[in-house]
């Protein structure tokens, strides 16, 4: 009997066959927090009595989600962090060195690997073909100090992509019309696994931002195949070494399938308070915006801000809508300022933070006012995600965003394409 693609990887790791339902005992890759999850991960890491880390290259500390610190309770965090790394000797990013989950993609991730973060967005790393999977602090730090950790291997729901999406319709439509399909628990603990000829040709850039939020249709993980596009995507990164091909077996069996053809889709939005809360952007014309965010895990690569850039030349931003800019990591913000990307979004009344989460957590750097409508490119729009429970997030591409931004009103990009 064929395997799936998280069948495989988990086989692999644990030294023997494994299928849905089996208890695997894997050896991990790559295993990182970040500075809201750090601190208890190292507390529980201390407490447990571990003295050493397994293998301290392939261990990681991001202080990204407050970067820089806004006050001073979080400053002592980082301070904590910063110790632990020199005590330990793993690696830390500090302040302005990127998201973790971007970093984790230009830099660590491997086709075939099992990466383990206290972060549930770590399933971006999905798009590389590798399994990686959100941990709670007290798994991540046993997965410190011993190199492996458990999982039950997860049922596979196949999503089978067909043609090429239309003009103004983008990879992050297509995860959030997925999500409003089979709803916020439709994939609990299961694996997404994405094929079909509408995968062939699509940009590892793409396959990032849908993995991404595959844990909102509460996935364990999203997985892609890896293939041309991903040793391309390594190459270009200077990569080509971590390459290696991975793809499902012709007689997986799988627990589900689903088919979407790319050329259906429409621009959509996820509107409050849940991200399977769906609809499409015509349908919300005129609903006025006071902020808009381009940027973090889910959209804050070079292809977005060339996106924005391109939609937003010559043009200005709605004199009541804010407009945030959220580089992902230092080389986007530097790709962006040679291609003059960056120039064009502050021509259009951009404001640029430095590489880093952001607004997306709402500790700082966007936080909305009551009653506020934010229009965002991040991952979650819960309440109280963007630092005020009493303001209004919705979800939507990085086209949408930007079209929205010069209207002051949700806007279905292609009007202004």
């Amino acid at each position: 009997m064929g395997k799936t693609l998280a069948e495989k990887i988990l086989s692999d790791k644990s030294g023997g066959s494994r299928k849905a339902g089996d208890i695997a005992i894997s050896s991990v890759d790559l295993a990182f927090v970040q500075d809201t999850t750090g601190p208890l991960t190292i507390r529980a890491f201390k407490e447990a009595g571990f003295c050493e880390l397994a293998n301290h290259e392939k261990t990681v500390l991001f202080l990204d989600h407050a970067a820089p610190s806004p006050n001073w309770q979080l400053s002592n965090d980082h301070m904590f962090m910063r110790s632990f790394a020199r005590e330990t000797g793993c690696i830390l990013s500090d302040v302005g060195e990127g998201v973790c989950h971007q970093v984790v993609a230009e830099k660590l991730a491997r086709p075939g690997d099992v990466i383990v973060g206290a972060d549930s967005h770590t399933v971006t790393a999905g798009g590389l073909g590798a399994f990686a999977t959100g941990m709670g602090s007290s798994d991540v730090a046993v997965a410190f100090a011993l190199g492996k950790t458990w999982f039950r291997v997860p049922e596979t729901i196949f999503i089978e992509l067909a043609g090429k999406f239309s003009k103004g319709v983008y990879a992050k439509d297509l995860i959030l019309h997925l999500i409003g399909k089979i709803g916020a628990d439709g994939a609990t603990y299961k694996a997404l696994e994405f094929g079909g000829s509408g995968v062939t040709k699509m940009a590892v850039t793409d396959r990032l931002t849908i993995a991404n939020m595959a844990v909102e249709a509460g996935a364990k993980v999203g997985l892609f195949p890896s293939d041309e596009m991903t040793y391309e995507y390594l190459r270009s990164l200077g990569r080509e070494k971590d390459y290696k091909p991975l793809s499902p077996d012709k007689d997986a069996v799988y627990g589900e399938r689903l088919s979407i053809d790319l050329a259906s889709l429409e621009p959509t939005v996820s509107q409050p308070h849940t991200v399977d809360n769906t609809a499409l952007a015509r349908e919300l014309k005129g609903i006025n915006v006071d902020q808009v965010v381009i940027g973090t895990c889910t959209n804050g690569r070079l292809e977005d801000l060339e996106l924005a850039a391109s939609i937003l030349k010559g043009r200005r931003r709605h004199s009541r809508t804010r407009l945030i800019i959220g580089p992902a990591s230092p080389k986007v913000l530097r790709e962006g300022v040679k291609k003059g990307y960056i120039d064009t979004l502050l021509a259009a009344g951009a404001i640029i933070l430095p590489p880093g989460c952001g607004p997306c957590l709402g500790l700082h750097q966007g936080a909305l006012g009551d009653d506020e409508v934010c229009l965002s490119t991040a991952n979650r729009n819960f309440k109280g995600r963007m630092g005020n429970p009493k303001g209004n997030i919705y979800l939507a591409s990085t086209a949408t965003a930007a079209a929205s931004a010069i209207t002051g009103k949700i806007t279905d990009p292609r009007e202004v394409l």
